[in-house]
């Protein structure tokens, strides 16, 4: 589009052209980058005003600070100070008090020294003087028993001769009366200590039947009482009574015959079920465990392994008698139960179940079958083709040019 300038005189209206046109957008650049510099003046000026402006406002509010936090500190020294001073005062009146304190103590404490070294040194005095009158008192009595032995050396002289003739027979006496009691002495020690031993290896026994069977129970015959040493009631599992075991146990250097025999009235005045004899000496004719008249005898080494061998045989024997009762009744209940419609009903489930596992595996075995079958046709096939090419080439290369087969000597007599 053409520019026109419009004179405003005649109003005539004409092209100014490129020249004018070029001056006039020059003027008008110039003047709008005159415009643009005196903006930018302005505005470095009017910022530059504002910095100072805002640095006057900021020195002043330091100043104010200032003023404030040296105030505030004037303030809080002067309260420290004062709250100094109160507690300074307080200390002092409670440091005073203490001393007032303190010295009144010191002075009781003292009063009470000085009064306890007085009674120290009265009980001192009165040491000393029975220290004096005890010396006195032993004097006397040295010099007093010093004139008795006097007196009794001149009697005893004077009877020397007939009393020791009396004194020689009474220390006879004596001696042989202390030979015949040490004597006895000695029998009733080693009867005792025999009776001892025995006791103790009778608790021994006990304690390891009741750690061994702890459900057993132990029982244990009193002193004095007449029957054996120890009593093992065996129990099973479910804690009934299954029998008897009695137990007699000697520790002496030599065996004897009528432990069997009183054991074995023992054993039926009880109803046990079987007697043992545990014995530091066995019989002459047995060198370990054994079975004599009917009465099991063993070594306290042996005890537990016999103990455990005889509760077995008792259990089971137990069991045994247990399963005889009642026997015709509990073969007319079994007959009712396999005639009765529970047990048919449990076998024709298992009959179900077998027939349906025999039916599975026989259609299994049909599908393995026809598969073989198929597959062996497809062999035959490949045989017959494979025959065929080998047949071919060994015509016209010979039948050691080319290897063709397929299998081996050896596979060759498995397919047959």
């Amino acid at each position: 589009m053409a520019y026109v300038v419009t004179c405003p005189s005649c109003g005539n209206s004409f092209d100014p052209g490129d020249s004018i046109r070029d001056q006039v957008q020059k003027d008008l650049r110039n003047q709008m980058v005159d415009w643009q510099k005196k903006k930018d003046d302005e505005f470095k000026k009017k910022e530059t005003e504002f910095q100072k402006l805002l640095e006057q406002q900021q020195t002043a509010a330091a100043q104010q600070l200032q003023t404030e936090k040296i105030k505030l500190q004037q303030e809080l020294q002067e309260n420290i100070r004062r709250t100094v001073a109160a507690d300074y005062e307080n200390q002092l009146k409670i440091l005073q008090q203490s001393a007032a304190d303190s010295a009144e103590k010191l002075k009781e404490a003292r009063n009470k020294e000085l009064a306890f070294l007085q009674k120290e040194q009265e009980l001192k005095n009165k040491e000393a003087e029975l220290e004096i009158q005890l010396q006195k008192r032993l004097l006397e009595e040295r010099n007093s028993l010093s004139e008795q032995i006097r007196k009794e050396e001149s009697e005893r002289a004077a009877l020397k001769d007939t009393e020791t003739q009396l004194r020689m027979r009474e220390l006879e006496k004596q001696l042989e009366d202390q030979k015949k009691l040490a004597e006895e002495m000695r029998r009733k020690a080693e009867q005792g200590s025999m009776q001892l031993q025995g006791e103790a290896q009778e608790l021994l026994l006990e304690e390891i039947l009741r750690a061994t069977f702890p459900f057993d129970e132990i029982k244990e015959v009193g002193k004095g009482v007449r029957g054996a040493d120890c009593i093992q009631m065996v129990r099973n599992q479910f804690g009934i009574e299954a029998g008897k075991i009695i137990y007699e146990s000697k520790r002496t250097k030599d065996f004897s015959i009528d432990w069997i025999d009183k054991l074995k009235a023992d054993m039926r005045s009880l109803g046990a079920d079987v007697a043992v004899i545990v014995t530091q000496a066995l019989p002459k004719e047995m060198d370990r465990f054994g079975e004599k008249e009917g009465v099991y005898i063993c070594t306290f080494a042996e005890a537990k392994s016999v103990a455990l061998v005889l509760r077995n045989a008792i259990l089971k024997i137990a069991d045994a008698r247990r399963s005889q009762e009642n026997k015709g009744d509990k073969m007319v209940l079994l007959y009712d139960y396999l005639t009765g419609n529970e047990f048919s009903a449990q076998w024709q489930a298992i009959r179900e179940g077998f027939m349906s596992m025999r039916l599975s595996i026989q259609r299994e075995r049909d599908a393995m079958e026809k598969l073989w079958k198929a597959r062996e046709k497809q062999l035959e096939k490949v045989m017959l083709n494979a025959a065929h090419i080998r047949g071919s080439i060994e015509g016209i290369a010979g039948s050691d040019a080319v290897n063709l087969n397929l299998l081996d000597d050896a596979d060759t007599s498995l397919l047959d």
